[in-house]
Parts: C-alpha cells; structure tokens; sequence
C-alpha cells in the first residue's frame, strides 16, 4: 500500500523498553491530538521491539534493515513525537543509542514535541534537562510545550489528570501549526521538483 503523498508524516518514538507502557500511552494519546488537527499518516517506533538489534551495535552500517527503515523514517519525518520514561534521573540508555545512530544534519529544523512519565513529579524537569538539550544538538525545533505526567496521572494504563490531558492539546496545537508549515514548504518545493 503506498502512502498519500499529500499526508504530512508524524514518526512517535517510545524510549520504553518494556511493556505495558505509560509512555506509550502518553505518546499515542498526543499522536491522536495531533491527527484530529491534521490529517497525517504516522508510525510509531518502540524501543522494546528494537533494543536487541541496536543494544550492541556501535555503528550505523552494522544495524539491520528494519532498523536502518526507522531510522529513515525518523529522518524524513515531518513531525516527531519523543517519548521516555525517566531511568535515574534522565531518559533511557537505548533511546539515547538509538538517536546516536541519527544523521548530525537529519533533525536540523525538524520539530519535536517532546515527552516523559516518571514515578512522581520530581522527575518532571527531565524534558527541559535532558531531552531538550538532547534534540537542541540536532538542531531540532523543540515545541515550546513539553509534557510530562508521573504514575499519578493514570488510572492503571489510562490517561486521567485533566491537566496533562490540556497540556497535550496545547503541544498539538503547536504541533499542527509546524505541519502547517511544512506542507507549505512541500508545496512551495513541488514546483521547482518538476521544473527539474
């Protein structure tokens, strides 16, 4: 099945490497904020299918091919959406290794809506610490919103705080105005495509 050329891409990346998952959980629930504004086709990326292939591997040629397709998708995206869980005090070890294997140039302008759970909200300032930093090397245009919700937030695997639920439709909104953006590039690109 091909993709509609016209749908803008949305990549979610979930650094848990376990699951049932409350990251996840956060991520798709942003992921369907940001589809109800904007009509897009998305992939999602979780670290506990990848992290065998990526652990012990240091250099991008070595990856395998499923890997190396996610890695292009996360590159070709339009839209990225990064979610951890807090691992003592940051995000984890193999979502950093798998934006290690990232192009330095890939990310430049990109953005990112950034996300995290932790055990209580004393790890809430790990989006602002440590994944801002992280995608501010690449370059990547982090949306001024991040979320963070701790085990607090859910009923067992659901999302309840009303607060963090408004947080995500503040990043989604924020989010569809940078696909906005990029279809107006696209579409602005297409001309000068097919005069080449």
């Amino acid at each position: 099945m091909s993709l509609n050329p016209h749908l803008l891409r949305v990549v979610v990346v979930v650094g848990n490497p376990a699951r049932p998952s409350r990251t996840k959980v956060l991520a798709e629930t942003a992921l369907n904020a940001v589809a109800r504004r904007r009509a897009v086709h998305s992939q999602v990326i979780e670290l506990v299918d990848i992290g065998p292939q990526i652990g012990a591997v240091l250099s991008r040629k070595d990856l395998s091919d499923a890997v190396e397709a996610r890695l292009q998708a996360i590159e070709s995206a339009d839209l990225l959406i990064v979610a951890s869980p807090v691992y003592k005090g940051s995000y984890t070890g193999l979502f950093k290794h798998l934006f290690d294997f990232v192009g330095y140039e890939a990310l430049v302008g990109k953005p990112v809506l950034l996300l995290a759970t932790g055990g209580s909200d004393r790890h809430a300032l790990v989006v602002e610490h440590q994944l801002r930093p992280l995608f501010g090397f690449f370059r990547a245009a982090s949306l001024p919103t991040a979320v963070f919700a701790s085990e607090a937030d859910f009923d067992g695997y659901q999302l309840k705080s009303e607060a963090v639920i408004q947080r995500l439709e503040a990043a989604a909104d924020e989010a569809a105005t940078q696909l906005d953006v990029a279809r107006l590039q696209a579409m602005r690109a297409e001309p000068a495509l097919a005069a080449a």
